[in-house]
């Protein structure tokens, strides 16, 4: 959760580097105190609104990139663009919230103003994701907008409340204002942990409409949000509130663009140079601000390479999710959503920061070993990168219960043999099926049909207890069949039927029945009914179900209800279900597992969150107090600005990867773990060169050079 410590360190500006504001305090008594103590009564409803709002954003983004799929049914690379596209937007905001807030409204307004924003956001989003709510373009329309709102509401918010709640504290009380910024902070980790678990089983263990709460998913953040604001709204008679003092980023900005325009003036010869390029805004900015701003562009150099770790750790919640889609969530106790393995990066974060500052630092740190902080923040892009090689491991296994590749001038296609004696079947100009097939053998696979075109009309010959029998049938390209073959009337018959072509979504499985009787049924599976499947081998259609045992299924026939027992249908696979006969009150059936189960279990992902929250540790926190360390106090809110634009580019970088280079998911990975590595070797060597200064110092030498001597 890369917010969680920039919004922390957003804070941490206020307390350390911000002098006492100008002008009056719209409260300037003393605000009343938590039970005797130093701590304005304020700083408790600020909690409970950065509780409730992470909660919010955190668990509505926790079941997004499903929402995609399964609501719209978009592809997997266009619901990780808009997913990342979204995420990009939330970290370009913050930019519009510290203007809005440092030039124009204040701290106070501008929390208000774009949390009923964000509030807004939220109820549209909601709406949008009711079924019965118009189609599917007002759906995308109204998702869209609420994302829009929800990405400015949340980005604008964030460098203001954590500022906001250091404003509360007197300035002699500097030890309880930083015990409140731990406070604050375990508060955004509790929100983004709860929520991450407590959604996705909103999502997908409550139904409403038939299927997939989404409007349940996103209706309780949306009621944390308004919480948030009323809880914020109730304590105002109690907030200390400052006035605007002028945003110094715009100033920064300026200064920067003022010098670079100055230079393209003066490029004539005869124009002395100047010591650094900076030095052509004195014309017009002071030169203590020329001089922090050259500390502050030797830290945002620093920063170019950084997006790219972004792009990796950003993808939990998109290409992770959508990989835990296709393993095995059954941990015995408790079957997990896939979108609820996110809840293990806050929860990690938590146990890994206590082990890393008390016991893995100190202990490296004995071992005489310099380990600083540009060196762990490349370490950092190591752990997230070796995350991604073992993604791609687990892509691989997984892809081995996947359906072939289908390809042009080809087809795929099995045998049920579903008469009492073994068949051998014979396939014009193919080479398959050499062996006979046995009655009611299940296909270990599906065999390669080559065709001559776009589709091609085929022989079938049956041979069956010395009899041949031969059937034509015309088959289409990239297309999967099943050929089934049954007696009726005493002769040998075949009929050939279309198969899904790829494993149901979501760890969902599929299931589709034959109906072997001489009369017709009604099937009915966990409140699903079936279409009528007609006698002597019809076939249903596909229904997706979740992953259970389902043993009190109904069948209805002219003769009276019977029970149905499946059995287990697991996750992600595809199941044929042949009716064979009613006797003792119960149908009997066999069922063929068409497409196989998700094998790959869910808990083999646990390495890779280990490996990149133990990343994010040592690169986001080591990266964020590193900037703070290297800048001046006026400039910390610019540093923080740019650490928020490189998780926005790098999320960039993936909604570009996954929209003009789209290739195997595996491959992907891999792509993603080597430009890591590269990009991990180029910051080594600019961090090699990098000399890390004492901002005072700086400032003193700087004063010194610029002081003329007589």
């Amino acid at each position: 959760m890369a917010e969680k410590d920039s919004e922390l360190q957003t804070a941490k500006e206020t307390q350390a580097g911000d002098d006492p504001p100008k002008g009056d305090f719209h409260v300037q008594k003393k605000s009343p105190k938590l039970c005797g103590s130093n701590y304005p009564l304020s700083i408790a409803f600020i909690v409970v609104n950065e509780f409730c709002e992470r909660f919010s954003y955190y668990g509505m983004r926790a079941v997004l990139t499903l929402y995609f799929i399964s609501f719209f049914h978009w592809d997997e690379n266009l619901s990780t663009a808009v997913y990342h596209a979204f995420s990009a937007l939330c970290y370009f905001t913050p930019v519009i919230g510290a203007i809005m807030a440092d030039s124009w409204l204040g701290k106070y307004k501008t929390i208000i103003y774009l949390s009923i924003v964000y509030v807004v956001g939220h109820l549209i989003k909601s709406v949008g994701a009711i079924p019965s709510l118009g189609n599917q373009a007002v759906h995308v329309v109204l998702s869209m907008v609420g994302l829009f709102l929800i990405a400015l509401g949340t980005g604008g918010i964030k460098p203001c409340v954590s500022a906001f709640g250091g404003d509360q504290f007197e300035e002699e009380h500097t030890s309880e204002r930083s015990k409140f910024f731990s406070v604050f902070y375990l508060s955004i980790n509790a929100g983004s942990l709860i929520s991450t678990f407590v959604t996705p089983v909103l999502r997908g263990d409550v139904k409403c409409f038939g299927e997939d709460c989404y409007a349940l998913a996103f209706g309780v953040p949306a009621a944390l949000m308004v919480l948030a604001l009323v809880v914020f709204i109730a304590g105002s008679g109690l907030y200390r509130k400052t006035p605007p003092q002028g945003n110094v980023l715009l100033e920064v900005c300026k200064c920067i663009g003022f010098a670079i325009k100055n230079r393209l003036k003066n490029r004539s010869r005869q124009i002395p140079k100047r010591d650094h390029w900076l030095d052509w805004a004195s014309e017009q900015y002071s030169k203590q601000l020329i001089a922090e701003v050259k500390m502050v562009t030797r830290v945002l150099f620093l920063f170019l390479p950084l997006p790219m770790f972004w792009a990796l750790f950003d993808q939990q919640g998109s290409r992770w999710t959508l990989q835990a889609t296709k393993m095995n969530a059954d941990f015995g106790i408790y079957v997990l959503q896939p979108d609820q393995m996110q809840f293990l990066n806050p929860l990690l974060i938590l146990v890994f920061i206590p082990i890393f500052d008390l016991g893995l630092y100190p202990l490296i740190s004995m071992c005489k070993f310099n380990f600083t902080p540009i060196r762990k923040m490349a370490t950092g892009m190591i752990l997230a990168g070796m995350a991604f090689g073992l993604a791609a491991i687990v892509e691989v296994k997984i892809n081995e219960t996947d359906m072939p590749q289908l390809v042009p001038k080809e087809s795929l296609i099995q045998v049920l043999n579903l008469a009492k004696n073994p068949v051998q079947v014979t396939i014009q100009d193919q080479n398959l099926f050499q062996q006979p097939v046995e009655a009611f053998q299940n296909p270990d696979e599906y065999s390669h049909l080559i065709l001559n075109g776009e589709q091609q009309s085929l022989r079938f010959i049956l041979q069956h207890q010395g009899s041949s029998l031969a059937f034509n049938y015309t088959v289409k390209e990239k297309s999967v069949y099943s050929l089934i073959v049954f007696e009726a009337e005493g002769s040998l018959s075949s009929r050939l039927i279309t198969d899904l072509e790829a494993k149901p979504e979501n760890g969902l499985a599929a299931v589709r029945f034959i109906n072997g009787l001489s009369q017709d049924v009604n099937l009915t599976i966990d409140s699903k009914q079936f279409t009528p499947v007609q006698r002597n081998y019809g076939v249903s259609g596909y229904s997706l179900v979740e992953r259970d045992t389902y043993d009190n299924g109904k069948c209805i026939t002219e003769t009276g209800e019977f029970t149905l027992d499946l059995g287990l249908l697991d996750f992600g696979a595809s199941y044929t279900v042949v009716i064979t006969n009613v006797s003792g009150g119960a149908v009997q059936t066999w069922k063929s597992e068409d497409i196989k189960a998700n094998n790959v279990h869910m808990a083999w992902q646990l390495p890779q969150y280990l490996l990149i929250s133990a990343g994010e540790v040592m690169f986001s926190i080591t990266g964020l107090a590193f900037s703070y360390s290297q800048s001046p106090a006026s400039m910390k809110s610019v540093l923080q600005a740019g650490w928020l634009l490189t998780v926005a580019v790098g999320n960039t970088l993936v909604l570009v990867v996954a929209q003009a280079a789209p290739m195997a998911q595996w491959a992907e990975f891999v792509l993603f773990t080597v430009l890591l590595f590269a990009v991990c070797i180029i910051f080594s060597i600019m961090g090699y060169f990098y000399v890390s200064v004492d901002p005072e110092d700086l400032e003193e030498k700087e004063e010194k050079r610029e002081t003329p001597s007589y």
